[in-house]
């Protein structure tokens, strides 16, 4: 039985698949304070002209440039693994893959896009790059990135995950990166938030905030994000692309393909290219999957927010909890995201790709029977991807129908081991997020037209 399926590296993707080419209907544009459409150039404070290119495009296929190719084939084509063990363990006749994201340097799929963003700032002449982190794993493969191309790195990093996770913020130090707390009392909208909530914990919102507002007060910095944008999911279709060959060799195709979601580069780069057979007639289910303590797909509200805490970004249509929306400080921390991919929200809106919420206790036991079946220790992040795919395991084990399920494994949880020590030691709790505090939140969202 073949464990790992494996491509050369002359095999790795030359272009990334952009998905707005089979989209139905065009997404809707970002607009400015004023409700009108931002056109390109205002995006141009903040990013290099190639990326916000990328970030309108239409065309089916963009050029991967070669520096950033040789970067990627560090760990690229990552290996797609069938887990026989954990088949054999939920007694199920599906059969299960995983694409395991979790050999890049970073530990995670996140290089994917960092190495191109820093290439493509780099060539634009820019000196320094801002950004936020919620895990830590964002704020990493930027540090990676930024050092792969001499860039300078500083990182807002959500205050719950700096504390949770310190050697996160070691690593990011160990690649050349400056790393803050956030909310920090170094911007206008850190001090806002610290003034209303001083213990505040922060979230991606408020990092979000603060990095923008560094990178557009300084000519010689540009500001990168991890996921949400157009260009960001793009960039990780390298993933799904891959995936489709490695399938292709043991001559298999899923039936559904699982990602988790916090802002939609994980579940983008896995899913989207699979769209592309499912835009020409397949009927593979793409299915996001989101803590039910932060449910933005399944109890947020499609409309017009803004990306960050305090109102520097454009406006973007998105499901979305409310931008001062305040989640808990659950420990999958890449998940703690207000909103969505303004791309994921519209499939999921037309009825394109499917969603789902799991408890947090849930995500950790699905975990930890994937470390003692598979041997890897997944990040509490991809936890809720696998605790989906045993759910349809055990119900292919019921009904003896012999799906094929694929899942991104996003990242690995060395890093991680605070959260599984106090799932061990029963201090981990599920929470669902009351829904008039969503309500709540949602009440302050910015009027449109």
């Amino acid at each position: 039985m073949q464990t790992k399926i494996l491509l050369p590296e002359s095999e790795m993707p030359t272009h990334w698949y952009n998905i707005m080419a089979d989209m139905p209907n065009k997404p809707a544009p970002y607009l400015g304070p004023d409700g009108n459409p931002v056109p390109p150039e205002a995006m141009l404070g903040i990013f290099p002209e190639a990326l916000v290119m990328q970030e309108m495009s239409a065309e089916r296929w963009i050029p991967i440039p070669e520096p950033v190719r040789e970067v990627l084939r560090l760990w690229r084509p990552s290996p797609l693994y069938r887990a026989h063990r954990l088949e054999a363990a939920l007694k199920t006749p599906a059969k299960i893959y995983y694409k395991n994201e979790a050999v890049s340097p970073a530990g995670s799929h996140k290089p994917n896009t960092a190495v191109a963003q820093a290439f493509y700032n780099k060539q634009a002449g820019i000196k320094r790059l801002t950004t936020e982190t919620g895990a830590g794993q964002w704020g990493c493969s930027l540090a990676l990135a930024g050092q792969m191309f001499g860039l300078e790195v500083r990182v807002y990093m959500v205050k719950v995950s700096y504390e949770q996770k310190p050697y996160r913020r070691s690593l990011m130090q160990t690649w050349g990166a400056e790393v803050f707390a956030s909310p920090t009392d170094m911007t206008e909208a850190g001090r806002q938030i610290l003034k209303l909530h001083p213990d505040s914990q922060g979230s991606l919102g408020i990092a979000i905030s603060e990095a923008v507002e560094e990178a557009a007060g300084r000519k010689d910095t540009n500001y990168a994000l991890g996921s949400v944008l157009n260009h960001v999911l793009l960039h990780q279709t390298i993933i799904g692309e891959e995936a489709r060959k490695q399938l292709n060799l043991v001559d298999d195709y899923p039936d559904m393909v699982f990602a988790s979601c916090g802002g939609g580069s994980n579940f983008g780069g896995i899913a989207f290219p699979f769209f592309a057979d499912k835009a020409a007639g397949s009927n593979v289910r793409l299915v996001a999957v989101e803590p039910s303590s932060c449910p933005t797909l399944t109890k947020g509200v499609y409309t017009y927010d803004f990306g960050d805490a305090v109102g520097h970004t454009p406006l973007m249509k998105m499901y979305t909890l409310g931008h001062d929306f305040m989640p808990p400080g659950i420990h999958a921390g890449g998940l703690r995201y207000h909103g969505d991919s303004a791309l994921v929200s519209q499939l999921y809106n037309e009825g394109l790709i499917e969603a789902m919420s799991v408890p947090q206790l849930e995500t950790f036991e699905a975990g930890v029977l994937f470390a003692r079946t598979e041997g890897i220790l997944p990040a509490p992040e991809s936890n809720h991807a696998i605790a989906a795919v045993v759910r349809e395991a055990k119900a292919c084990a019921a009904s003896g129908e012999p799906k094929t399920l694929l899942f991104n494994l996003s990242g690995h949880g060395h890093f991680d081991m605070t959260s599984y020590d106090r799932y061990f030691s029963g201090e981990l709790e599920n929470f669902d997020y009351p829904e008039e505090a969503i309500k709540e939140s949602l009440q302050h969202l910015p009027k449109v037209g």
